[in-house]
């Protein structure tokens, strides 16, 4: 029953902002590092963000750098990307996995995958 599940996605205009959340089942989350992805339709899965095990270090994708921000809740079960200044190409599914570390804003030793929460921007 090891998995992580997304939530928190939907429609949103350019500019605005969600919050995403990834929460663990059958595991704890503080023995991780966890990390963000996203799917565009047609496109790779591209790295978006990640936070140390130790929540001493978080980091991001270029493209997303001072819109969203990676942070954990004080008990460690859930994960939460805040996305700000949504802009049309944020569209995408995003995915939160947990890993063994975190290797600039992509996992390493990723070992659990969630099913996706589907963010799109949109006027």
């Amino acid at each position: 029953q090891l998995q992580v599940v997304e939530s928190g996605g939907g429609l949103v205009q350019p500019g605005g902002s969600l919050r995403l959340s990834c929460a663990a089942s059958g595991l704890t989350l503080g023995y991780f590092a966890i990390g963000w992805s996203r799917q565009a339709p047609g496109k790779e899965r591209e790295g978006v963000s990640c936070i140390s095990s130790s929540d001493t270090r978080a980091y991001y994708a270029d493209s997303v750098r001072g819109r969203f921000t990676i942070s954990r809740d004080s008990a460690k079960s859930t994960v939460y990307l805040q996305m700000n200044s949504l802009k049309p190409e944020d569209t995408a599914v995003y995915f939160c996995y947990a890993a063994d570390y975190c290797s600039g804003y992509v996992g390493n030793g990723i070992n659990i995958w969630g099913q996706g929460t589907q963010v799109t921007v949109s006027s």
